[in-house]
């Protein structure tokens, strides 16, 4: 008998060690390991400290797996969307779109949403065309952000911008109103700046495979 590893043992499992910790000092099998300290019992402290360190570690082997798991398809997503560049370069919509994108979007890897801001009507215009015939984003999927300065806050500013989107005001956000320090109006004609937010992470990850794989065709030289 390991006389030397079992004292070991119990000392530790009396200082509220669980077998996994016990196992990583003493080399024995987990079936001795049991058989030596099936006498020793533990405070219900010490119970409950091995029972949220295992918590704990299996939290983290968790959060590792799902971390993995979104890095594989994120990279499975922009490889496909890559391929598609061939053919969707030659639609006109597609580049328009692609290049206000990658110059007015969100870009965030950390957040990973699509969302285009933009004052000029014409240009909010051709997004939402562009994420309804290339994108493919269902009417349901859309949300509006308004911002605006005080000074040109007026009514039916959220009725303007869902004729503009076509968008209901059921799917906007509150408009949100920024002080100003101005006295004056300095463009009467103002009408805020639009936001239209799409939550998928997949859309997301398709636009930026659609942006590197535009590069690799056509601009290697950048990346």
């Amino acid at each position: 008998m390991k006389l030397k590893e079992k004292q070991i043992s119990i000392k530790l499992r009396k200082q509220g060690k669980s077998y996994a910790e016990i196992n990583n000092k003493v080399k024995v099998s987990k079936s001795t390991l049991s058989l030596w300290l099936r006498d020793i019992k533990l405070s219900p402290e010490q119970e409950n400290n091995i029972y949220q360190k295992a918590k704990q570690k299996h939290a983290y082997r968790l959060a590792k797996f799902n971390q993995q798991k979104r890095i594989n398809k994120t990279k499975e997503i922009i490889q496909s969307a890559k391929k598609e560049i061939s053919s969707l370069t030659k639609n006109p919509l597609f580049l328009a779109g692609l290049m206000l994108y990658w110059a007015e979007g969100d870009k965030s890897d950390r957040i990973e949403h699509v969302k285009f801001n933009n004052s000029d009507p014409k240009m909010i215009r051709l997004m939402m065309s562009w994420f309804k015939k290339i994108c493919k984003v269902p009417d349901e999927k859309f949300r509006i952000e308004l911002h605006i300065h005080e000074l040109h806050s007026r009514k039916n500013i959220e009725k303007y911008w869902s004729q503009v989107t076509q968008v209901p005001l059921s799917q906007f956000h509150k408009t949100q109103v920024k002080p100003t320090s101005l006295r004056q109006r300095k463009n009467k004609l103002y009408d805020g700046t639009c936001a239209i937010r799409v939550s998928s992470k997949d859309l997301f990850r398709r636009i930026k495979g659609w942006q590197l794989g535009f590069l690799e065709q056509k601009y290697k030289d950048l990346l």
